[in-house]
């Protein structure tokens, strides 16, 4: 009896087995079970490892694990119908465990025993890759969003070792060399020399470990190429059968789509005879034309405004003709944009629609300060050192100033306004690829000779494009001088954010002024200079107050050397 009533009620449990398989949190252990319930709660649908081996459900038959077994100690997914398993350790009489969920219906436990093989990077999507690396495009300087490669300088096939270069990458301030992080093969180049406005993390290259392995990648491309050629290559869905609707035509003959074209007996045209015969003499298919008769019969008026709206636009088709040929007769050449152009561009725009400007111009007198520098010049040239500019010593004068006045060596933000200590110093300097300001650091602490020699050393590096990330980030001021090498009067700015402010320097010019006596006259050459200022940071007077030290330096220069 006791043998009866179990097959009766496998028997049953059976039969109910597709209801059961159809939830979502069945549990097919208890199906069997002796003392199973009926009902299948969410709640029951953690399984615990007990420690003699067993796997156990609240209300089900142990079922113990006759032999030891070794299982990794990471999550693995099994198959769509099975567990996710998490166990530690060894199964057997001490062993530790943890819970385990089960996502779906199964038909048995499946474990997988632990391998030794680590996780890898870059494994392909395609099978039958080895295991690679795809090299991204780097992020080199804060404001860089995408980059273009100057040339590689590694070949593939070539071995590549930690430190050495692999290619030039141009930035959007300057041209950096990229080093290799870790030793193998250059197996593929993805992005070759000359390829631009690459996005940053997008892959460049392929690098393996064995050299075996390089030619499996010679038809390589990265995961997202694949996926997008796959969008490409999946036919679409065939569209739904739409309506005939007019579209305006281009040409004197009109274009009829496919739906026009079907034969009458699907759709069937209604027209009243003189339209049919003024449509067939002017050559208009009825299939064209919008009917405004009874019931959207066609009449002979909508025939005639066809022909007038056509007549309109072959007027307009002419019409553009004429522009295009009088377009195609100018003469030109389209320059692309280099990197350092559009973020130079990005920044001035933001900088000339966020920062309130405001200008303040002062002139100065500069014959002591031209004095002083044909004196240092001359010491100079007996020590072999190079020759001091102008240039150079309007930095150490606005330099000094920044230290005196360090209100206008600032920035903006929004919870509070930051003072900086150090003083450092941006030089515009203009290129053939655009405008670099590469900065002096400390330009308060150094001397004259000094800032000569690294404003000229900055200045041939930023015209052959090599400016490292060091040699133009972390600048507080900045200082632009279009009065000594193209003889501008005077200018204002825009500001280089996020600093608050920007001198501009014109040309040195001279003057008639009135002399120690009433009928006196005499010469003296004056340069005017220009302070551009945050009115958020610098206010009016503050600004003021900087000028008057400047000038005091630049009318006092012996002052900047105390």
């Amino acid at each position: 009896m006791t043998y009866a009533s179990h097959i009766l009620l496998h028997s049953k449990k059976i039969r109910n087995a597709p209801t059961l398989l159809r939830h979502e949190h069945a549990i097919l252990v208890r199906w069997f079970s002796k003392d199973s319930r009926p009902s299948v709660d969410r709640s029951n649908d953690i399984l615990k490892i007990r420690q003699n081996g067993s796997v156990t459900g609240e209300g089900d038959r142990v079922y113990n694990s006759p032999s030891t077994a070794t299982f990794s100690q990471s999550y693995r997914s099994i198959n769509p119908g099975i567990f996710t398993i998490s166990l530690v350790g060894t199964l057997n009489g001490n062993a530790s465990s943890k819970a385990m969920k089960l996502g779906s219906p199964m038909a048995g436990l499946v474990f997988n025993k632990s391998s030794q093989v680590r996780p890898r990077r870059g494994f392909s999507t395609d099978s039958g890759l080895p295991p690679h690396q795809e090299i991204g495009m780097p992020s080199l300087s804060p404001t860089m969003t995408e980059g273009n490669i100057a040339r590689w300088l590694k070949k593939e096939g070539d071995k590549v070792s930690p430190g050495e270069v692999l290619c030039e990458v141009e930035t959007d301030k300057a041209t950096v060399e990229m080093e290799c992080m870790e030793e193998g093969y250059l197996a593929k180049i993805i992005q070759g020399d000359g390829a631009k406005e690459i996005k940053v993390g997008e892959a460049i290259a392929i690098t393996v470990e064995e050299e075996d392995d390089v030619a499996k990648f010679k038809d390589y491309k990265p995961a997202t190429s694949d996926a997008g050629a796959e969008d490409k290559g999946s036919p679409a869905p065939s569209p739904p059968k739409k309506e005939v609707v007019q579209e305006p035509v281009s040409s004197p003959e009109p274009k009829l789509s496919k739906a026009s074209a079907a034969p009458p007996s699907e759709d069937r045209i209604f027209a009243s005879p003189l339209a049919r015969k003024f449509a067939e003499d002017h050559n208009v298919p009825l299939a064209s034309i919008k009917g405004t008769g009874p019931d959207g019969r066609i009449v002979k008026a909508d025939i005639e405004e066809y022909l007038a709206s056509r007549g309109k636009e072959v007027s307009a088709t002419t019409s553009k003709a004429k522009d295009s040929t009088t377009a195609a007769a100018l003469d030109y050449t389209d320059l692309p944009h280099t990197q350092i152009r559009k973020v130079t561009a990005s920044r001035l725009l933001l900088s000339k629609q966020t920062i309130p400007h405001y200008y303040l111009t002062v002139d100065t007198c500069v014959d002591k300060l031209m004095d002083l520098r044909s004196q240092l010049n001359s010491l100079q040239e007996g020590s072999g050192g190079k020759r001091i500019s102008i240039n150079d010593l309007v930095i150490k004068a606005a330099a000094l100033a920044l230290r005196k006045v360090p209100q206008c060596n600032s920035s903006w933000t929004n919870d509070y306004i930051r003072q900086y200590h150090n003083v450092n110093i941006n030089v515009a300097v203009q290129t053939d690829n655009g405008l670099y300001v590469p900065v002096i650091r400390d330009a308060d602490k150094k001397g004259l000779s000094r800032i000569s020699e690294e404003v000229k050393h900055l200045a041939q590096k930023a015209k052959e494009n090599t400016l490292k990330p060091e040699d133009y980030e972390g600048g507080t001021f900045t200082v632009s001088n279009l009065g000594g090498p193209f003889g501008i009067k005077q200018f204002c700015a825009i500001i280089n954010p996020p600093q608050s402010g920007i001198l501009a320097v014109g040309s040195a010019e001279k003057r008639v002024i009135p002399g120690s006596g009433s009928d006196e006259f005499k010469f003296a050459s004056f340069m005017s200079v220009t302070l551009s200022c945050d009115h958020r940071v610098i206010d009016g007077a503050i600004g003021a107050e900087w000028l008057k030290a400047f000038k005091g330096y630049i009318e006092n220069p012996e002052s900047m050397l105390l």
